[in-house]
């Protein structure tokens, strides 16, 4: 057996891509987007034609809304392929505003449901924000499930938790990025590694504090930089995983075993923590790692819906 068919037994198998095409080989649950994978996707060949089918279709409309087609002409395409559920993000230059972020969660479903797909085989992403995990919170209420991202911190978790969101994808890449750029000349590869990598222990905190006090939200590490983080992290909710890590999983034979365990959380000697709005920006605040990717991921991701948008033309 390999690395990819033994983490399946133990984790939901999540894409993490806008190249559709690869998917049939790696037979993922789920699929993840966002607008830095779908900008790349569209100045490839195979998926060109479906930025200029949503031009000449759409093309009258504004950026926004010729945006969203987009967005959803992906999705569904991706849907076709895969048993569950795709993930399509939110323009990042809303992450700090719940109205917006709202109106274009409900736009976004309601293009889902335009073309036949079941709301239940969309999760909205949107930016792990105060005002976006409020929009969440909202958005739950209505049946329209969320996947909140950008999430590099415990307090972030955990006003998720509250908040009665489906799912939140920790960024282990991310996380691990920032502390090695911060340790320079001192970083020890092989001591911040398995499950020393600090975008592991990360992951791993959060998951052992939603089994303990029983969250129902489902942990998706995400963001993984090389195969040892996502070993790791088996037994984990889902994983969302990159083409390129799929095939190496794939393509290696060396054992895996269950790195997270449930019920062996919910043993676990956790104290119950809660969050109102201040607590949660002083939290947050207090840790500059997640502060400095969050904000550093959102003007990454309005980046390149920019660009995006500069194609539409």
């Amino acid at each position: 057996m390999n690395q990819l068919d033994a983490l399946k037994q133990f984790t939901t198998v999540v894409a993490d891509t806008g190249d559709f095409r690869q998917l049939a080989a790696y037979a993922p649950r789920d699929a993840t987007t966002n607008p830095s994978l779908i900008l790349k996707a569209v100045q490839k060949s195979d998926y060109a034609p479906l930025l200029a089918e949503a031009i000449a279709r759409h093309g009258a409309t504004d950026k926004v809304e010729l945006m969203n087609r987009l967005l959803v002409r992906f999705g569904v395409e991706i849907l076709k392929l895969i048993p569950g559920r795709v993930s399509t993000e939110v323009d990042a230059r809303l992450s700090f505003d719940t109205e917006a972020t709202l109106e274009r969660a409900r736009r976004l479903i309601a293009l889902y449901r335009a073309e036949g797909v079941d709301s239940d085989r969309v999760l909205i992403k949107i930016a792990a924000t105060w005002e976006g995990i409020r929009a969440a919170e909202q958005l739950e209420r209505e049946g329209i499930h969320c996947n909140l991202t950008l999430l590099f911190s415990f307090p972030q978790a955990v006003a998720c938790g509250q908040a009665g969101v489906r799912l939140i994808s920790p960024f282990v890449g991310r996380i691990y990025d920032w502390y090695k750029k911060q340790a320079g000349a001192q970083w020890d590869e092989s001591a911040n590694a398995g499950a020393n990598d600090p975008g592991v222990r990360s992951v791993r905190r959060i998951f052992e504090f939603y089994k303990r006090h029983g969250i129902a939200t489902e942990v998706m590490g995400a963001s993984f930089r090389n195969v040892g983080q996502i070993t790791a992290l088996a037994g984990c909710d889902l994983l969302t995983i990159s083409p390129e890590l799929l095939a190496q999983l794939a393509a290696s034979e060396a054992p895996l075993t269950r790195a997270l365990d449930t019920e062996s959380a919910k043993r676990l000697d956790i104290a119950p923590v809660r969050y109102d709005e201040a607590g949660f920006r002083y939290a947050l605040n207090e840790d500059a790692m997640a502060t400095e990717k969050l904000a550093e991921g959102i003007r990454a991701f309005a980046a390149d819906t920019v660009k995006l948008e500069a194609l539409m033309v």
